[in-house]
């Protein structure tokens, strides 16, 4: 039995190399691409097509949520907001139109699995790595939204990655860099965590995403990602989920910071995966040291060829099923600056001044949303940017400070405070999550795509809510 069908590697450049050429005509299961891997729409349609050309049942796979995290729009910022400012407005139809929207623009340019949407619930205001990415923080509002934008995006063709299961959302640490624990019991996952995942799974997800967290009390000793009560058990069994289970990469700490990516694939696939991504940059050694690990796997018994049969059949399936080449392209996808602002938070007595002195709190972008323009800068404005260390310039009018998430970094509340003492006046836009007392936000945009960025700059140029 081989393994390759089962893995899906990224790789560096933006043209496919032979090897990985040579190993999508041996069957190898697909490709995931990232930012770094496009350079225009027609460079990336023909690098799709020679990606089919080598397997035309290739998975072609993205992080292409809209909003904060895109890989289509890397270079000037997604023109779609996310889900937060999405659950705001709480209009289904409105969420629909973008699930269905970054589909055509997925289709059109060869991409057939998008892995969105993240459908876990916000529950910690502190969470560093979900945040606007979720549609909010209440279960049924959450499930509501997910399951619209699944079966919209899932009806032009394109499948959809629910994640990250079976939540994301009550996390403080980032499994980019740890492994986060989530000490809840089932009952509690049941009537929270567990709701948007079952309405994805009855709005038509294809795939859903495991998350490398722990959660002691349903399985002590394995993350999801290598847990079978947690994938076959309580995923397939308990929720009834046929298709394909994918996981999270394995790159990151979370599943391979202490074993390595060879030994988190075996255990992934053993726990209940059925579609391995394994990370940016792949090689071909890497990929033979994966399938090495799985081989050796097999012949222990640490790997049940069964499992390893249902797994490539699953995504075999899934290969089969999805439309063979793209669209034509769709047109540009807007939204109404008002709609959006509508939906910002806006403390009561809030005043622009006529003139202020536009700063922006540049923290560092967690792993899953990248290097991607945000805020005014995104629109063309050019506020001043201020990093960690540096001081507050001296202004002679009040400051507009724009940041993400102001509460949770002490040099952003730091600046922050300092220029409300030096200016009274001053005005604070927060473009992430705020905090619940909303002590840093004055106005909370929840989002800083682009499309959410031009809300913002229509609300400060005096348009209306």
């Amino acid at each position: 039995m081989i393994a390759s069908p089962t893995l899906l590697p990224g790789f560096a450049g933006t043209e496919l190399p032979e090897w990985l050429a040579a190993r999508l005509r041996d069957g190898l299961g697909g490709v995931c691409l990232f930012a770094e891997n496009i350079s225009s729409v027609e460079q990336l349609r023909a690098l799709t097509a020679a990606i089919r050309e080598a397997n035309p049942r290739a998975l072609i796979a993205i992080d292409e949520e809209g909003g904060d995290v895109s890989r289509l729009h890397a270079a000037t910022g997604s023109p779609f907001p996310g889900n937060a400012l999405l659950g705001r407005i709480d209009d289904e139809a409105l969420t629909a139109s973008v699930g269905a929207a970054v589909a055509r623009e997925l289709r059109a340019v060869g991409v057939n699995l998008n892995f969105a949407p993240d459908v876990d619930i916000n529950s910690n205001p502190d969470n560093p790595v979900i945040g606007v990415r979720s549609f909010g923080a209440e279960p049924g509002l959450v499930a509501r939204h997910s399951a619209a934008w699944v079966a919209a995006h899932e009806a032009e063709g394109v499948a959809v990655s629910a994640k990250h299961f079976p939540g994301h959302g009550d996390t403080d640490a980032d499994s980019h860099h740890a492994l986060p624990v989530i000490d809840l019991p089932l009952e509690v996952l049941c009537e929270r965590e567990l709701v948007p995942f079952r309405a994805a799974i009855e709005a038509g997800a294809r795939t859903i995403m495991s998350s490398h967290i722990l959660l002691p009390q349903l399985d002590p000793d394995r993350p999801a990602t290598f847990s079978p009560r947690i994938l076959q058990e309580l995923l397939r069994g308990e929720l009834g989920f046929a298709g394909v289970v994918v996981s999270d990469a394995l790159d990151m700490a979370g599943a391979s910071g202490e074993i390595g990516i060879p030994a988190a694939a075996v255990r992934a696939l053993a726990g209940g995966c059925d579609l391995l991504c394994i990370g940016t940059r792949n090689t071909d050694a890497q990929l033979a040291e994966i399938e090495a690990a799985i081989e050796a796997a097999l012949v222990s018994g640490e790997l049940a060829e069964e499992r390893l049969a249902d797994a490539v059949a699953r995504v075999t399936a899934l290969g089969d099923a999805l439309p063979s080449g793209p669209s034509a392209l769709p047109e540009p996808y807007t939204t109404d600056p008002a709609r959006l602002a509508s939906a910002f938070d806006v403390a009561d007595g809030t005043v622009l001044p006529a003139e202020v002195r536009i700063v922006s709190l540049e923290t560092t972008a967690n792993m899953a949303v990248g290097t991607v323009p945000w805020g005014l800068a995104s629109v063309g404005s050019a506020p001043e940017p201020l990093r960690e260390g540096d001081s507050l310039p001296a202004s002679d009018v009040p400051y507009l400070v724009v940041g993400k998430d102001n509460h949770r970094r002490a040099w952003t509340r730091g600046l922050i405070d300092a220029a409300r003492a030096a200016q009274p006046g001053t005005v604070v836009v927060d473009m992430g999550w705020p905090s619940p007392d909303r002590a840093y936000a004055d106005i909370a945009t929840f989002g800083a795509s682009r499309s959410v960025s031009a809300a913002l700059r229509h609300l400060l140029d005096g348009g209306e809510r």
